[in-house]
């Protein structure tokens, strides 16, 4: 993984590289190579793809969701004891 300031500083020198060259580049050929860094930049990141954080996110609501079932079962249960032993 690639720290931040690492990804900032390659960032910012290919950046400059591009900028800096003899003749400026036409605008679809800017976005195309800066599209391209980002890409190489981002591949370096420890990132997951929004599906993979959105699938994560279901599974974590479902899971909650039975630990909540589960907590409230619990208390319904030692209630249950605990009326059992003042009887």
């Amino acid at each position: 993984m690639l720290a931040p300031k690492a990804f900032l500083d390659a960032l910012s020198g290919h950046t400059s590289r591009m900028f800096n060259g003899e003749t400026p580049l036409p605008r679809n050929e800017f976005e195309t190579q800066f599209k391209a860094l980002m890409q190489s930049g981002f591949s370096k990141l420890d990132l997951v793809s929004r599906e993979e954080f959105d699938s994560q996110m279901v599974v974590l609501a479902r899971t909650r969701a039975r630990l909540e079932a589960l907590e409230a079962k619990m208390a319904e249960l030692e209630a249950q004891v605990a009326g059992q032993v003042k009887d």
